[in-house]
């Protein structure tokens, strides 16, 4: 069910911004993936995210102490698997550059998160969401592969870090969305990079790798950090508090696009021209998502207590 004032705050648009500010993540990511393990790097973005919030940090734990159960387990869960866990999945993938990459991330993360949202959120999908879902879904499958029906895993491992990146991040879209009637977006960006930091530590400590990352790389990791990390998610968390998890995991699909456009304007890579295709499928469908819901918002159904609640 929605409601008028639902349809003056949907913040689909806001998600996209936040996704598309995430595509600057293989940007800077790239050349710390060369000379650093994928764990340090994960460790050092917490760290320094975790520190910047350090005095909101108060605040964001009274906020939880008066939280129940499912928002204690749903904070956990968002800082050591989506944040931490994910991060690490994803780093170890990226640095293989195997192309099955994308794909998994992005074009399963979506139908990951659809399920979460109606099993944990009991959102409802109508007819019309398909308009949007089937387009951008097949423009990230374009956008994903050179040649979009020739499609070769080359490594197994490459694939299931993907898939699990895949999952945790999906899942923490989701419980975004749950903690965002009793948390503000500030203290769920503190508590889950707080969260995160021990998570990453005990990934470094068990990978064996070490702590150390050198003072040339101090830049690079604070721009990972603060850019594509505090700067998008805080973003994400206020587009979180009126987007049902099933619009905004397709807002987040803005993810690929800005990569795409990074990657070919920046680090001199070239796309195929049924990956130009996807991209301005995927552009476009997220567009039209954005201006139908802030017209109409009627291809999620919101449970009554979650209108209630103010999302």
């Amino acid at each position: 069910m929605t409601s008028p004032e639902s349809d003056r705050t949907d913040r689909t648009w806001l998600v996209a911004i936040a996704a598309a500010l995430w595509g600057t993540d293989g940007l800077l990511r790239l050349p710390l993936a060369e000379d650093l393990p994928a764990a340090p790097v994960v460790f050092w973005e917490h760290l320094i995210v975790a520190v910047l919030l350090l005095p909101f940090l108060p605040s964001a734990l009274r906020a939880l102490a008066r939280c129940g159960p499912r928002e204690w387990v749903a904070v956990l869960l968002i800082g050591g698997g989506a944040s931490a866990l994910a991060t690490a999945l994803f780093t170890a993938a990226f640095q293989s550059g195997d192309p099955v990459t994308p794909l998994v991330l992005q074009k399963l993360q979506p139908l990951f998160a659809m399920l979460a949202a109606f099993v944990v959120l009991g959102e409802r999908l109508r007819p019309g969401y398909l308009l949007f879902a089937v387009p951008a879904l097949a423009g990230a499958w374009l956008l994903a592969f050179e040649d979009p029906l020739d499609i070769r895993v080359s490594a197994l491992r490459t694939a299931l870090l993907a898939l699990g990146a895949a999952a945790l991040w999906a899942s923490g879209t989701v419980l975004g969305r749950l903690v965002s009637t009793k948390l503000q977006p500030r203290e769920v960006t503190a508590l889950r990079f707080t969260v995160g930091l021990p998570v990453a530590a005990i990934i470094v400590a068990v990978q064996g790798d070490p702590f150390a990352v050198g003072w040339d790389n101090a830049v690079g990791l604070v721009l990972l950090a603060v850019v594509p990390g505090l700067l998008a998610l805080s973003l994400y968390y206020v587009g979180m508090q009126a987007t049902p998890a099933a619009r905004a995991t397709l807002a987040e699909l803005a993810f690929p696009a800005t990569a795409a456009i990074i990657s070919v304007t920046v680090l001199d890579s070239t796309l195929s021209a049924t990956q130009w295709f996807g991209l301005a499928v995927v552009v476009c469908s997220i567009t039209a998502l954005g201006w139908h819901e802030r017209s109409r918002s009627d291809t999620v159904v919101v449970p009554e207590e979650r209108v209630k609640a103010g999302t």
